[in-house]
């Protein structure tokens, strides 16, 4: 799980669907410096929300823990952030 209280998710590898652990979540579109707005999306009752901005799809799925992706690889991990606490 990530250290922060919201998960980031990207899309680099520009998956057609990214599996979330978490209902609410901050997209950022591609990895930096290539990202978008940092996006808070939350889904409600629902089990998918596309974002504004980069159109990815990202679906809830309960076997997966909060801060989870289904690909692992588009959990993003701030290591400056990390670094400078």
């Amino acid at each position: 799980m990530s250290d922060r209280a919201v998960a980031h998710f990207h899309n680099d590898p520009g998956v057609a669907v990214i599996h979330v652990g978490s209902r609410e979540f901050m997209c950022i579109g591609a990895l930096p410096p290539f990202d978008h707005p940092h996006v808070y999306r939350d889904m409600g009752a629902d089990d998918e929300i596309i974002c504004q901005y980069c159109s990815t799809l990202y679906r809830f799925r309960p076997d997966l823990k909060p801060g989870q992706a289904d690909p692992a690889a588009c959990v993003w991990h701030d290591l400056a952030a990390a670094a400078a606490e």
